[in-house]
């Protein structure tokens, strides 16, 4: 499958507040990165975030050096159009997380939603190699899938469900577990999706 065009077909198709992962206010998220407490000067990077408004939040909160990645340019180009002049302030990168070579040292790396759309080995293993070069030592991050009580599918592809001793396992070489929790999302079409997110630190 050509995951570019998947999604661009996908941001092309549905509005906003028609897909799935849709939040008015990304609540776990904002309060997973307030609890690491991270300056806000601290440079942050929403991986698979499209147009999500978790950017909205982090520059109303005064996060300074925020960056955006996403395979489509059709997401991005839909949260830069919602965000006016303030997209003006954040770095937006179009490319697929696992072609993703990374020209600066992050502090946080956050993922909601992205990661578990990856099934081949290869992907999986690159991706965390990727997460790895591109934190500073002792860099935070967050990554949230969908867990082994959430759906199997979405958006057309299969994805890969986890638990907490699965994502430790799968992270353990480049990073420290910190902590795993249960959160359940609730869908536009009031569906109830059980997802884990987890938290590392860059060995």
């Amino acid at each position: 499958m050509d995951r570019n065009k998947h999604w661009e077909e996908i941001y092309d198709k549905k509005k906003l507040n028609e897909v799935s992962w849709y939040q008015p206010k990304p609540q776990t998220s904002i309060d997973l990165i307030e609890g690491f407490g991270v300056d806000k000067s601290a440079k942050i990077i929403d991986v698979g975030g499209g147009d999500s408004f978790l950017v909205d939040y982090l520059l109303a909160d005064g996060y300074e050096n925020i960056s955006v990645l996403d395979i489509s340019s059709k997401a991005i180009e839909r949260a830069r159009k919602r965000l006016g002049k303030e997209a003006d302030k954040v770095k937006w990168i179009v490319s697929d997380v696992v072609d993703f070579r990374p020209s600066e040292k992050y502090d946080l790396w956050h993922d909601r939603a992205a990661f578990h759309f990856l099934s081949d080995s290869k992907d999986i293993e690159q991706y965390v190699r990727n997460a790895h070069a591109a934190l500073n030592p002792g860099g935070k991050m967050i990554v949230g899938t969908f867990s082994t009580k959430g759906p199997t599918k979405c958006s057309g592809i299969e994805i890969t469900q986890y638990d907490e001793k699965l994502m430790q396992k799968v992270f353990e070489k480049y990073f420290h577990k910190i902590d795993c929790s249960i959160h359940e999302h609730t869908t536009p079409t009031d569906k109830v999706q059980e997802f884990i997110f987890c938290r590392f630190e860059r060995k």
